[in-house]
């Protein structure tokens, strides 16, 4: 068996589409509609603060850098604020378009990505080395400032006050918030109220679903409890922010949280990404199933003795089709023992074992690391998502495992056999959301939610169902203008390279529905004055040249 490397591949990220690109139009003249003048209603755009995470900071391409934070949500918005009497809007911005961060001469965080030609690449991979110019200990930007985007905050860590404090990297503190906070004892709260807004904008929670859902689920990184003190659970957390935000009568606006599984980062790669027409994997399809033949014929023979479903996973890589992936569910019965006792009972094991040129006497090792490996195996299903870095994951060699299995007296080379991703190895969680895993992300999604939208009514904040807008974005698309965005990582305009955050055009379009709320409750006029935004003037991706 070979390293698998790169098997998978989306096809629709071979090629670069303009699918964004306006149609042929008739350019026939016609009367310009006659537009009322623009009011700001009763809002006070006078001094906007912006608090947030990665979204409110115009993260993009799995980086900040300057374009992206130009084209940042709340600048946009700034912009249009500045024609009704909003003033100057400041933000920390980095100090080169390649995006990363370093401490002290060191890098901490990679530059951004960029498209090579089949989809997201690492900017160096294109242009060469280069070196990351943010520094966070040693030339930070003086605030104060009205983009309070943090990249990676939770909703509990905008009340937390050592979130800026260098002496507390990696683990307790923010990078992005070490560079702009007033001091290491500063929250991102207080740093935002005490530029006394007149008007707020507040888009956090994401994170404290969408951190458990990059990790697949794994437990390395929970959902925020719904309950819990302030600085705890997320409920009476949210209810102290908008209770500070809002103390003197400050107006301002808040969004929900969109349901994280249907962005691209969990939609683009698929559970059968295995095609036998690949030249590295096609010929090892008959060797594959015949050794998980052996394993097949374990699980018939267990779920005859009782053991229900076992025969539900049973592997078989098809000739013929694209084959799905094998994964571990620790959602199933451990059948591990099991696997091993009916192995070694069988008189044909030996022989199976000598096939790989194994002596006949390594039975029980190789019945203990076939029982160990496949006990809560199965294949994916369609019902089963998988993180967007899966795809550089799948079909390719897992050294720590095969070292592993080398160690245990397994030969090199057929170590390197038994530890190719989603092939030989199972998939870990880490790459895999199972469904009950989605269940968990939309019931505390609902949840958050409820706590939102309840607080914007209470305190009459203008409130974005960012959720139902995203959930468009995926179904049917949204058209605005001479542009239809969709979900579609690369092609689809709304969504940048990382999968999870907007292009500039995503960030535009989120704009003129904080615009539309806006109106709808202090009785702006944006929209009817023709002040929206048009997201053709705002790239779907930025230039690898771009420095």
């Amino acid at each position: 068996m070979k390293n698998f490397k790169y098997i998978f591949f989306v096809s629709s990220l071979l090629f670069f589409t303009n699918c964004n690109d306006p149609e042929d139009v008739d350019l026939d003249p016609i009367m310009e509609e006659m537009l009322p003048e623009l009011t700001a209603g009763s809002a006070d755009f006078s001094n906007y603060v912006a608090l947030g995470n990665s979204l409110t900071a115009g993260f993009t391409d799995g980086a900040l850098f300057k374009a992206s934070q130009e084209n940042s949500l709340p600048n946009i918005l700034s912009q249009k604020f500045a024609l009704v009497g909003g003033g100057a809007f400041t933000q920390p911005l980095t100090n080169d378009n390649f995006g990363g961060l370093a401490a002290g001469g060191t890098r901490i965080q990679g530059p951004r990505l960029v498209f090579g030609g089949a989809g997201p690449v690492g900017l160096e991979s294109l242009i060469g080395e280069v070196t990351v110019t943010t520094d966070i200990l040693t030339n930070n930007p003086s605030g104060p400032f009205k983009n309070m985007g943090v990249p990676g905050a939770k909703s509990f860590h905008l009340l937390f006050d050592g979130y800026g404090n260098p002496a507390n990297l990696p683990a307790l503190a923010n990078p992005y918030f070490v560079r702009m906070a007033s001091s290491p004892s500063a929250t991102m709260l207080n740093d935002a109220l005490v530029q006394a807004p007149t008007f707020f904008s507040l888009w956090i929670g994401n994170n404290d679903v969408l951190g458990y859902a990059t990790t697949g689920g794994d437990g390395t990184n929970p959902i925020t409890p719904l309950d819990g003190p302030p600085g705890q659970g997320f409920a009476n957390t949210y209810a102290a922010l908008i209770g500070a935000l809002t103390q003197n009568g400050t107006q301002g606006i808040v969004a929900n949280i969109p349901n994280v599984t249907s962005i691209p980062h969990f939609t683009t790669v698929p559970h059968n990404p295995l095609d036998p027409t690949n030249p590295d994997f096609g010929p090892q399809i008959p060797t594959l199933n015949g050794i998980f033949g052996q394993l097949n014929a374990v699980y018939a023979f267990l779920e005859a003795q009782g053991v229900p479903n076992a025969t539900d996973r049973q592997i078989v890589f098809a000739t013929d089709a694209a084959s799905e992936v094998i994964i571990k569910d620790e959602t199933l019965p451990d059948l591990s023992g099991q696997i091993a006792g009916v192995l070694l009972q069988s008189p044909a094991f030996p022989a199976f074992v000598q096939s790989f040129g194994l002596p006949a006497q390594a039975a029980p090792l190789v019945a203990g690391l076939l029982g160990t490996t496949y006990g809560q195996t199965r294949e994916a299903t369609a019902d089963d998502l998988f993180v967007l870095p899966s795809s550089a994951v799948i079909g390719t060699v897992n050294m720590e495992v095969a070292g592993a299995l080398a160690a245990q007296g397994l030969p090199a080379a057929l170590a390197g056999q038994f530890a190719v991703e989603g092939i030989s190895l199972p998939l870990e969680d880490k790459w895999v959301l199972l469904p009950s895993e989605q269940d968990e992300i939309a019931t505390a999604t609902q949840a958050f939610n409820a706590v939102i939208e309840s607080a914007a009514a209470s305190a009459g904040l203008a409130f974005v169902d960012a959720n139902s807008l995203l959930n468009q974005l995926a179904d049917t698309g949204i058209t605005s203008g001479q542009y239809t965005l969709a979900s579609n990582l690369v092609t689809g305009g709304a969504f940048s390279l990382d999968g999870v955050h907007p292009t500039a055009r995503g960030y535009a379009l989120i704009a003129n529905e904080f615009m539309r709320a806006i109106d709808a409750t202090y009785g702006s006029n944006f929209e009817a004055s023709g002040n929206f935004v048009n997201v053709g003037d705002y790239p779907t991706n930025y230039s690898p040249a771009l420095q």
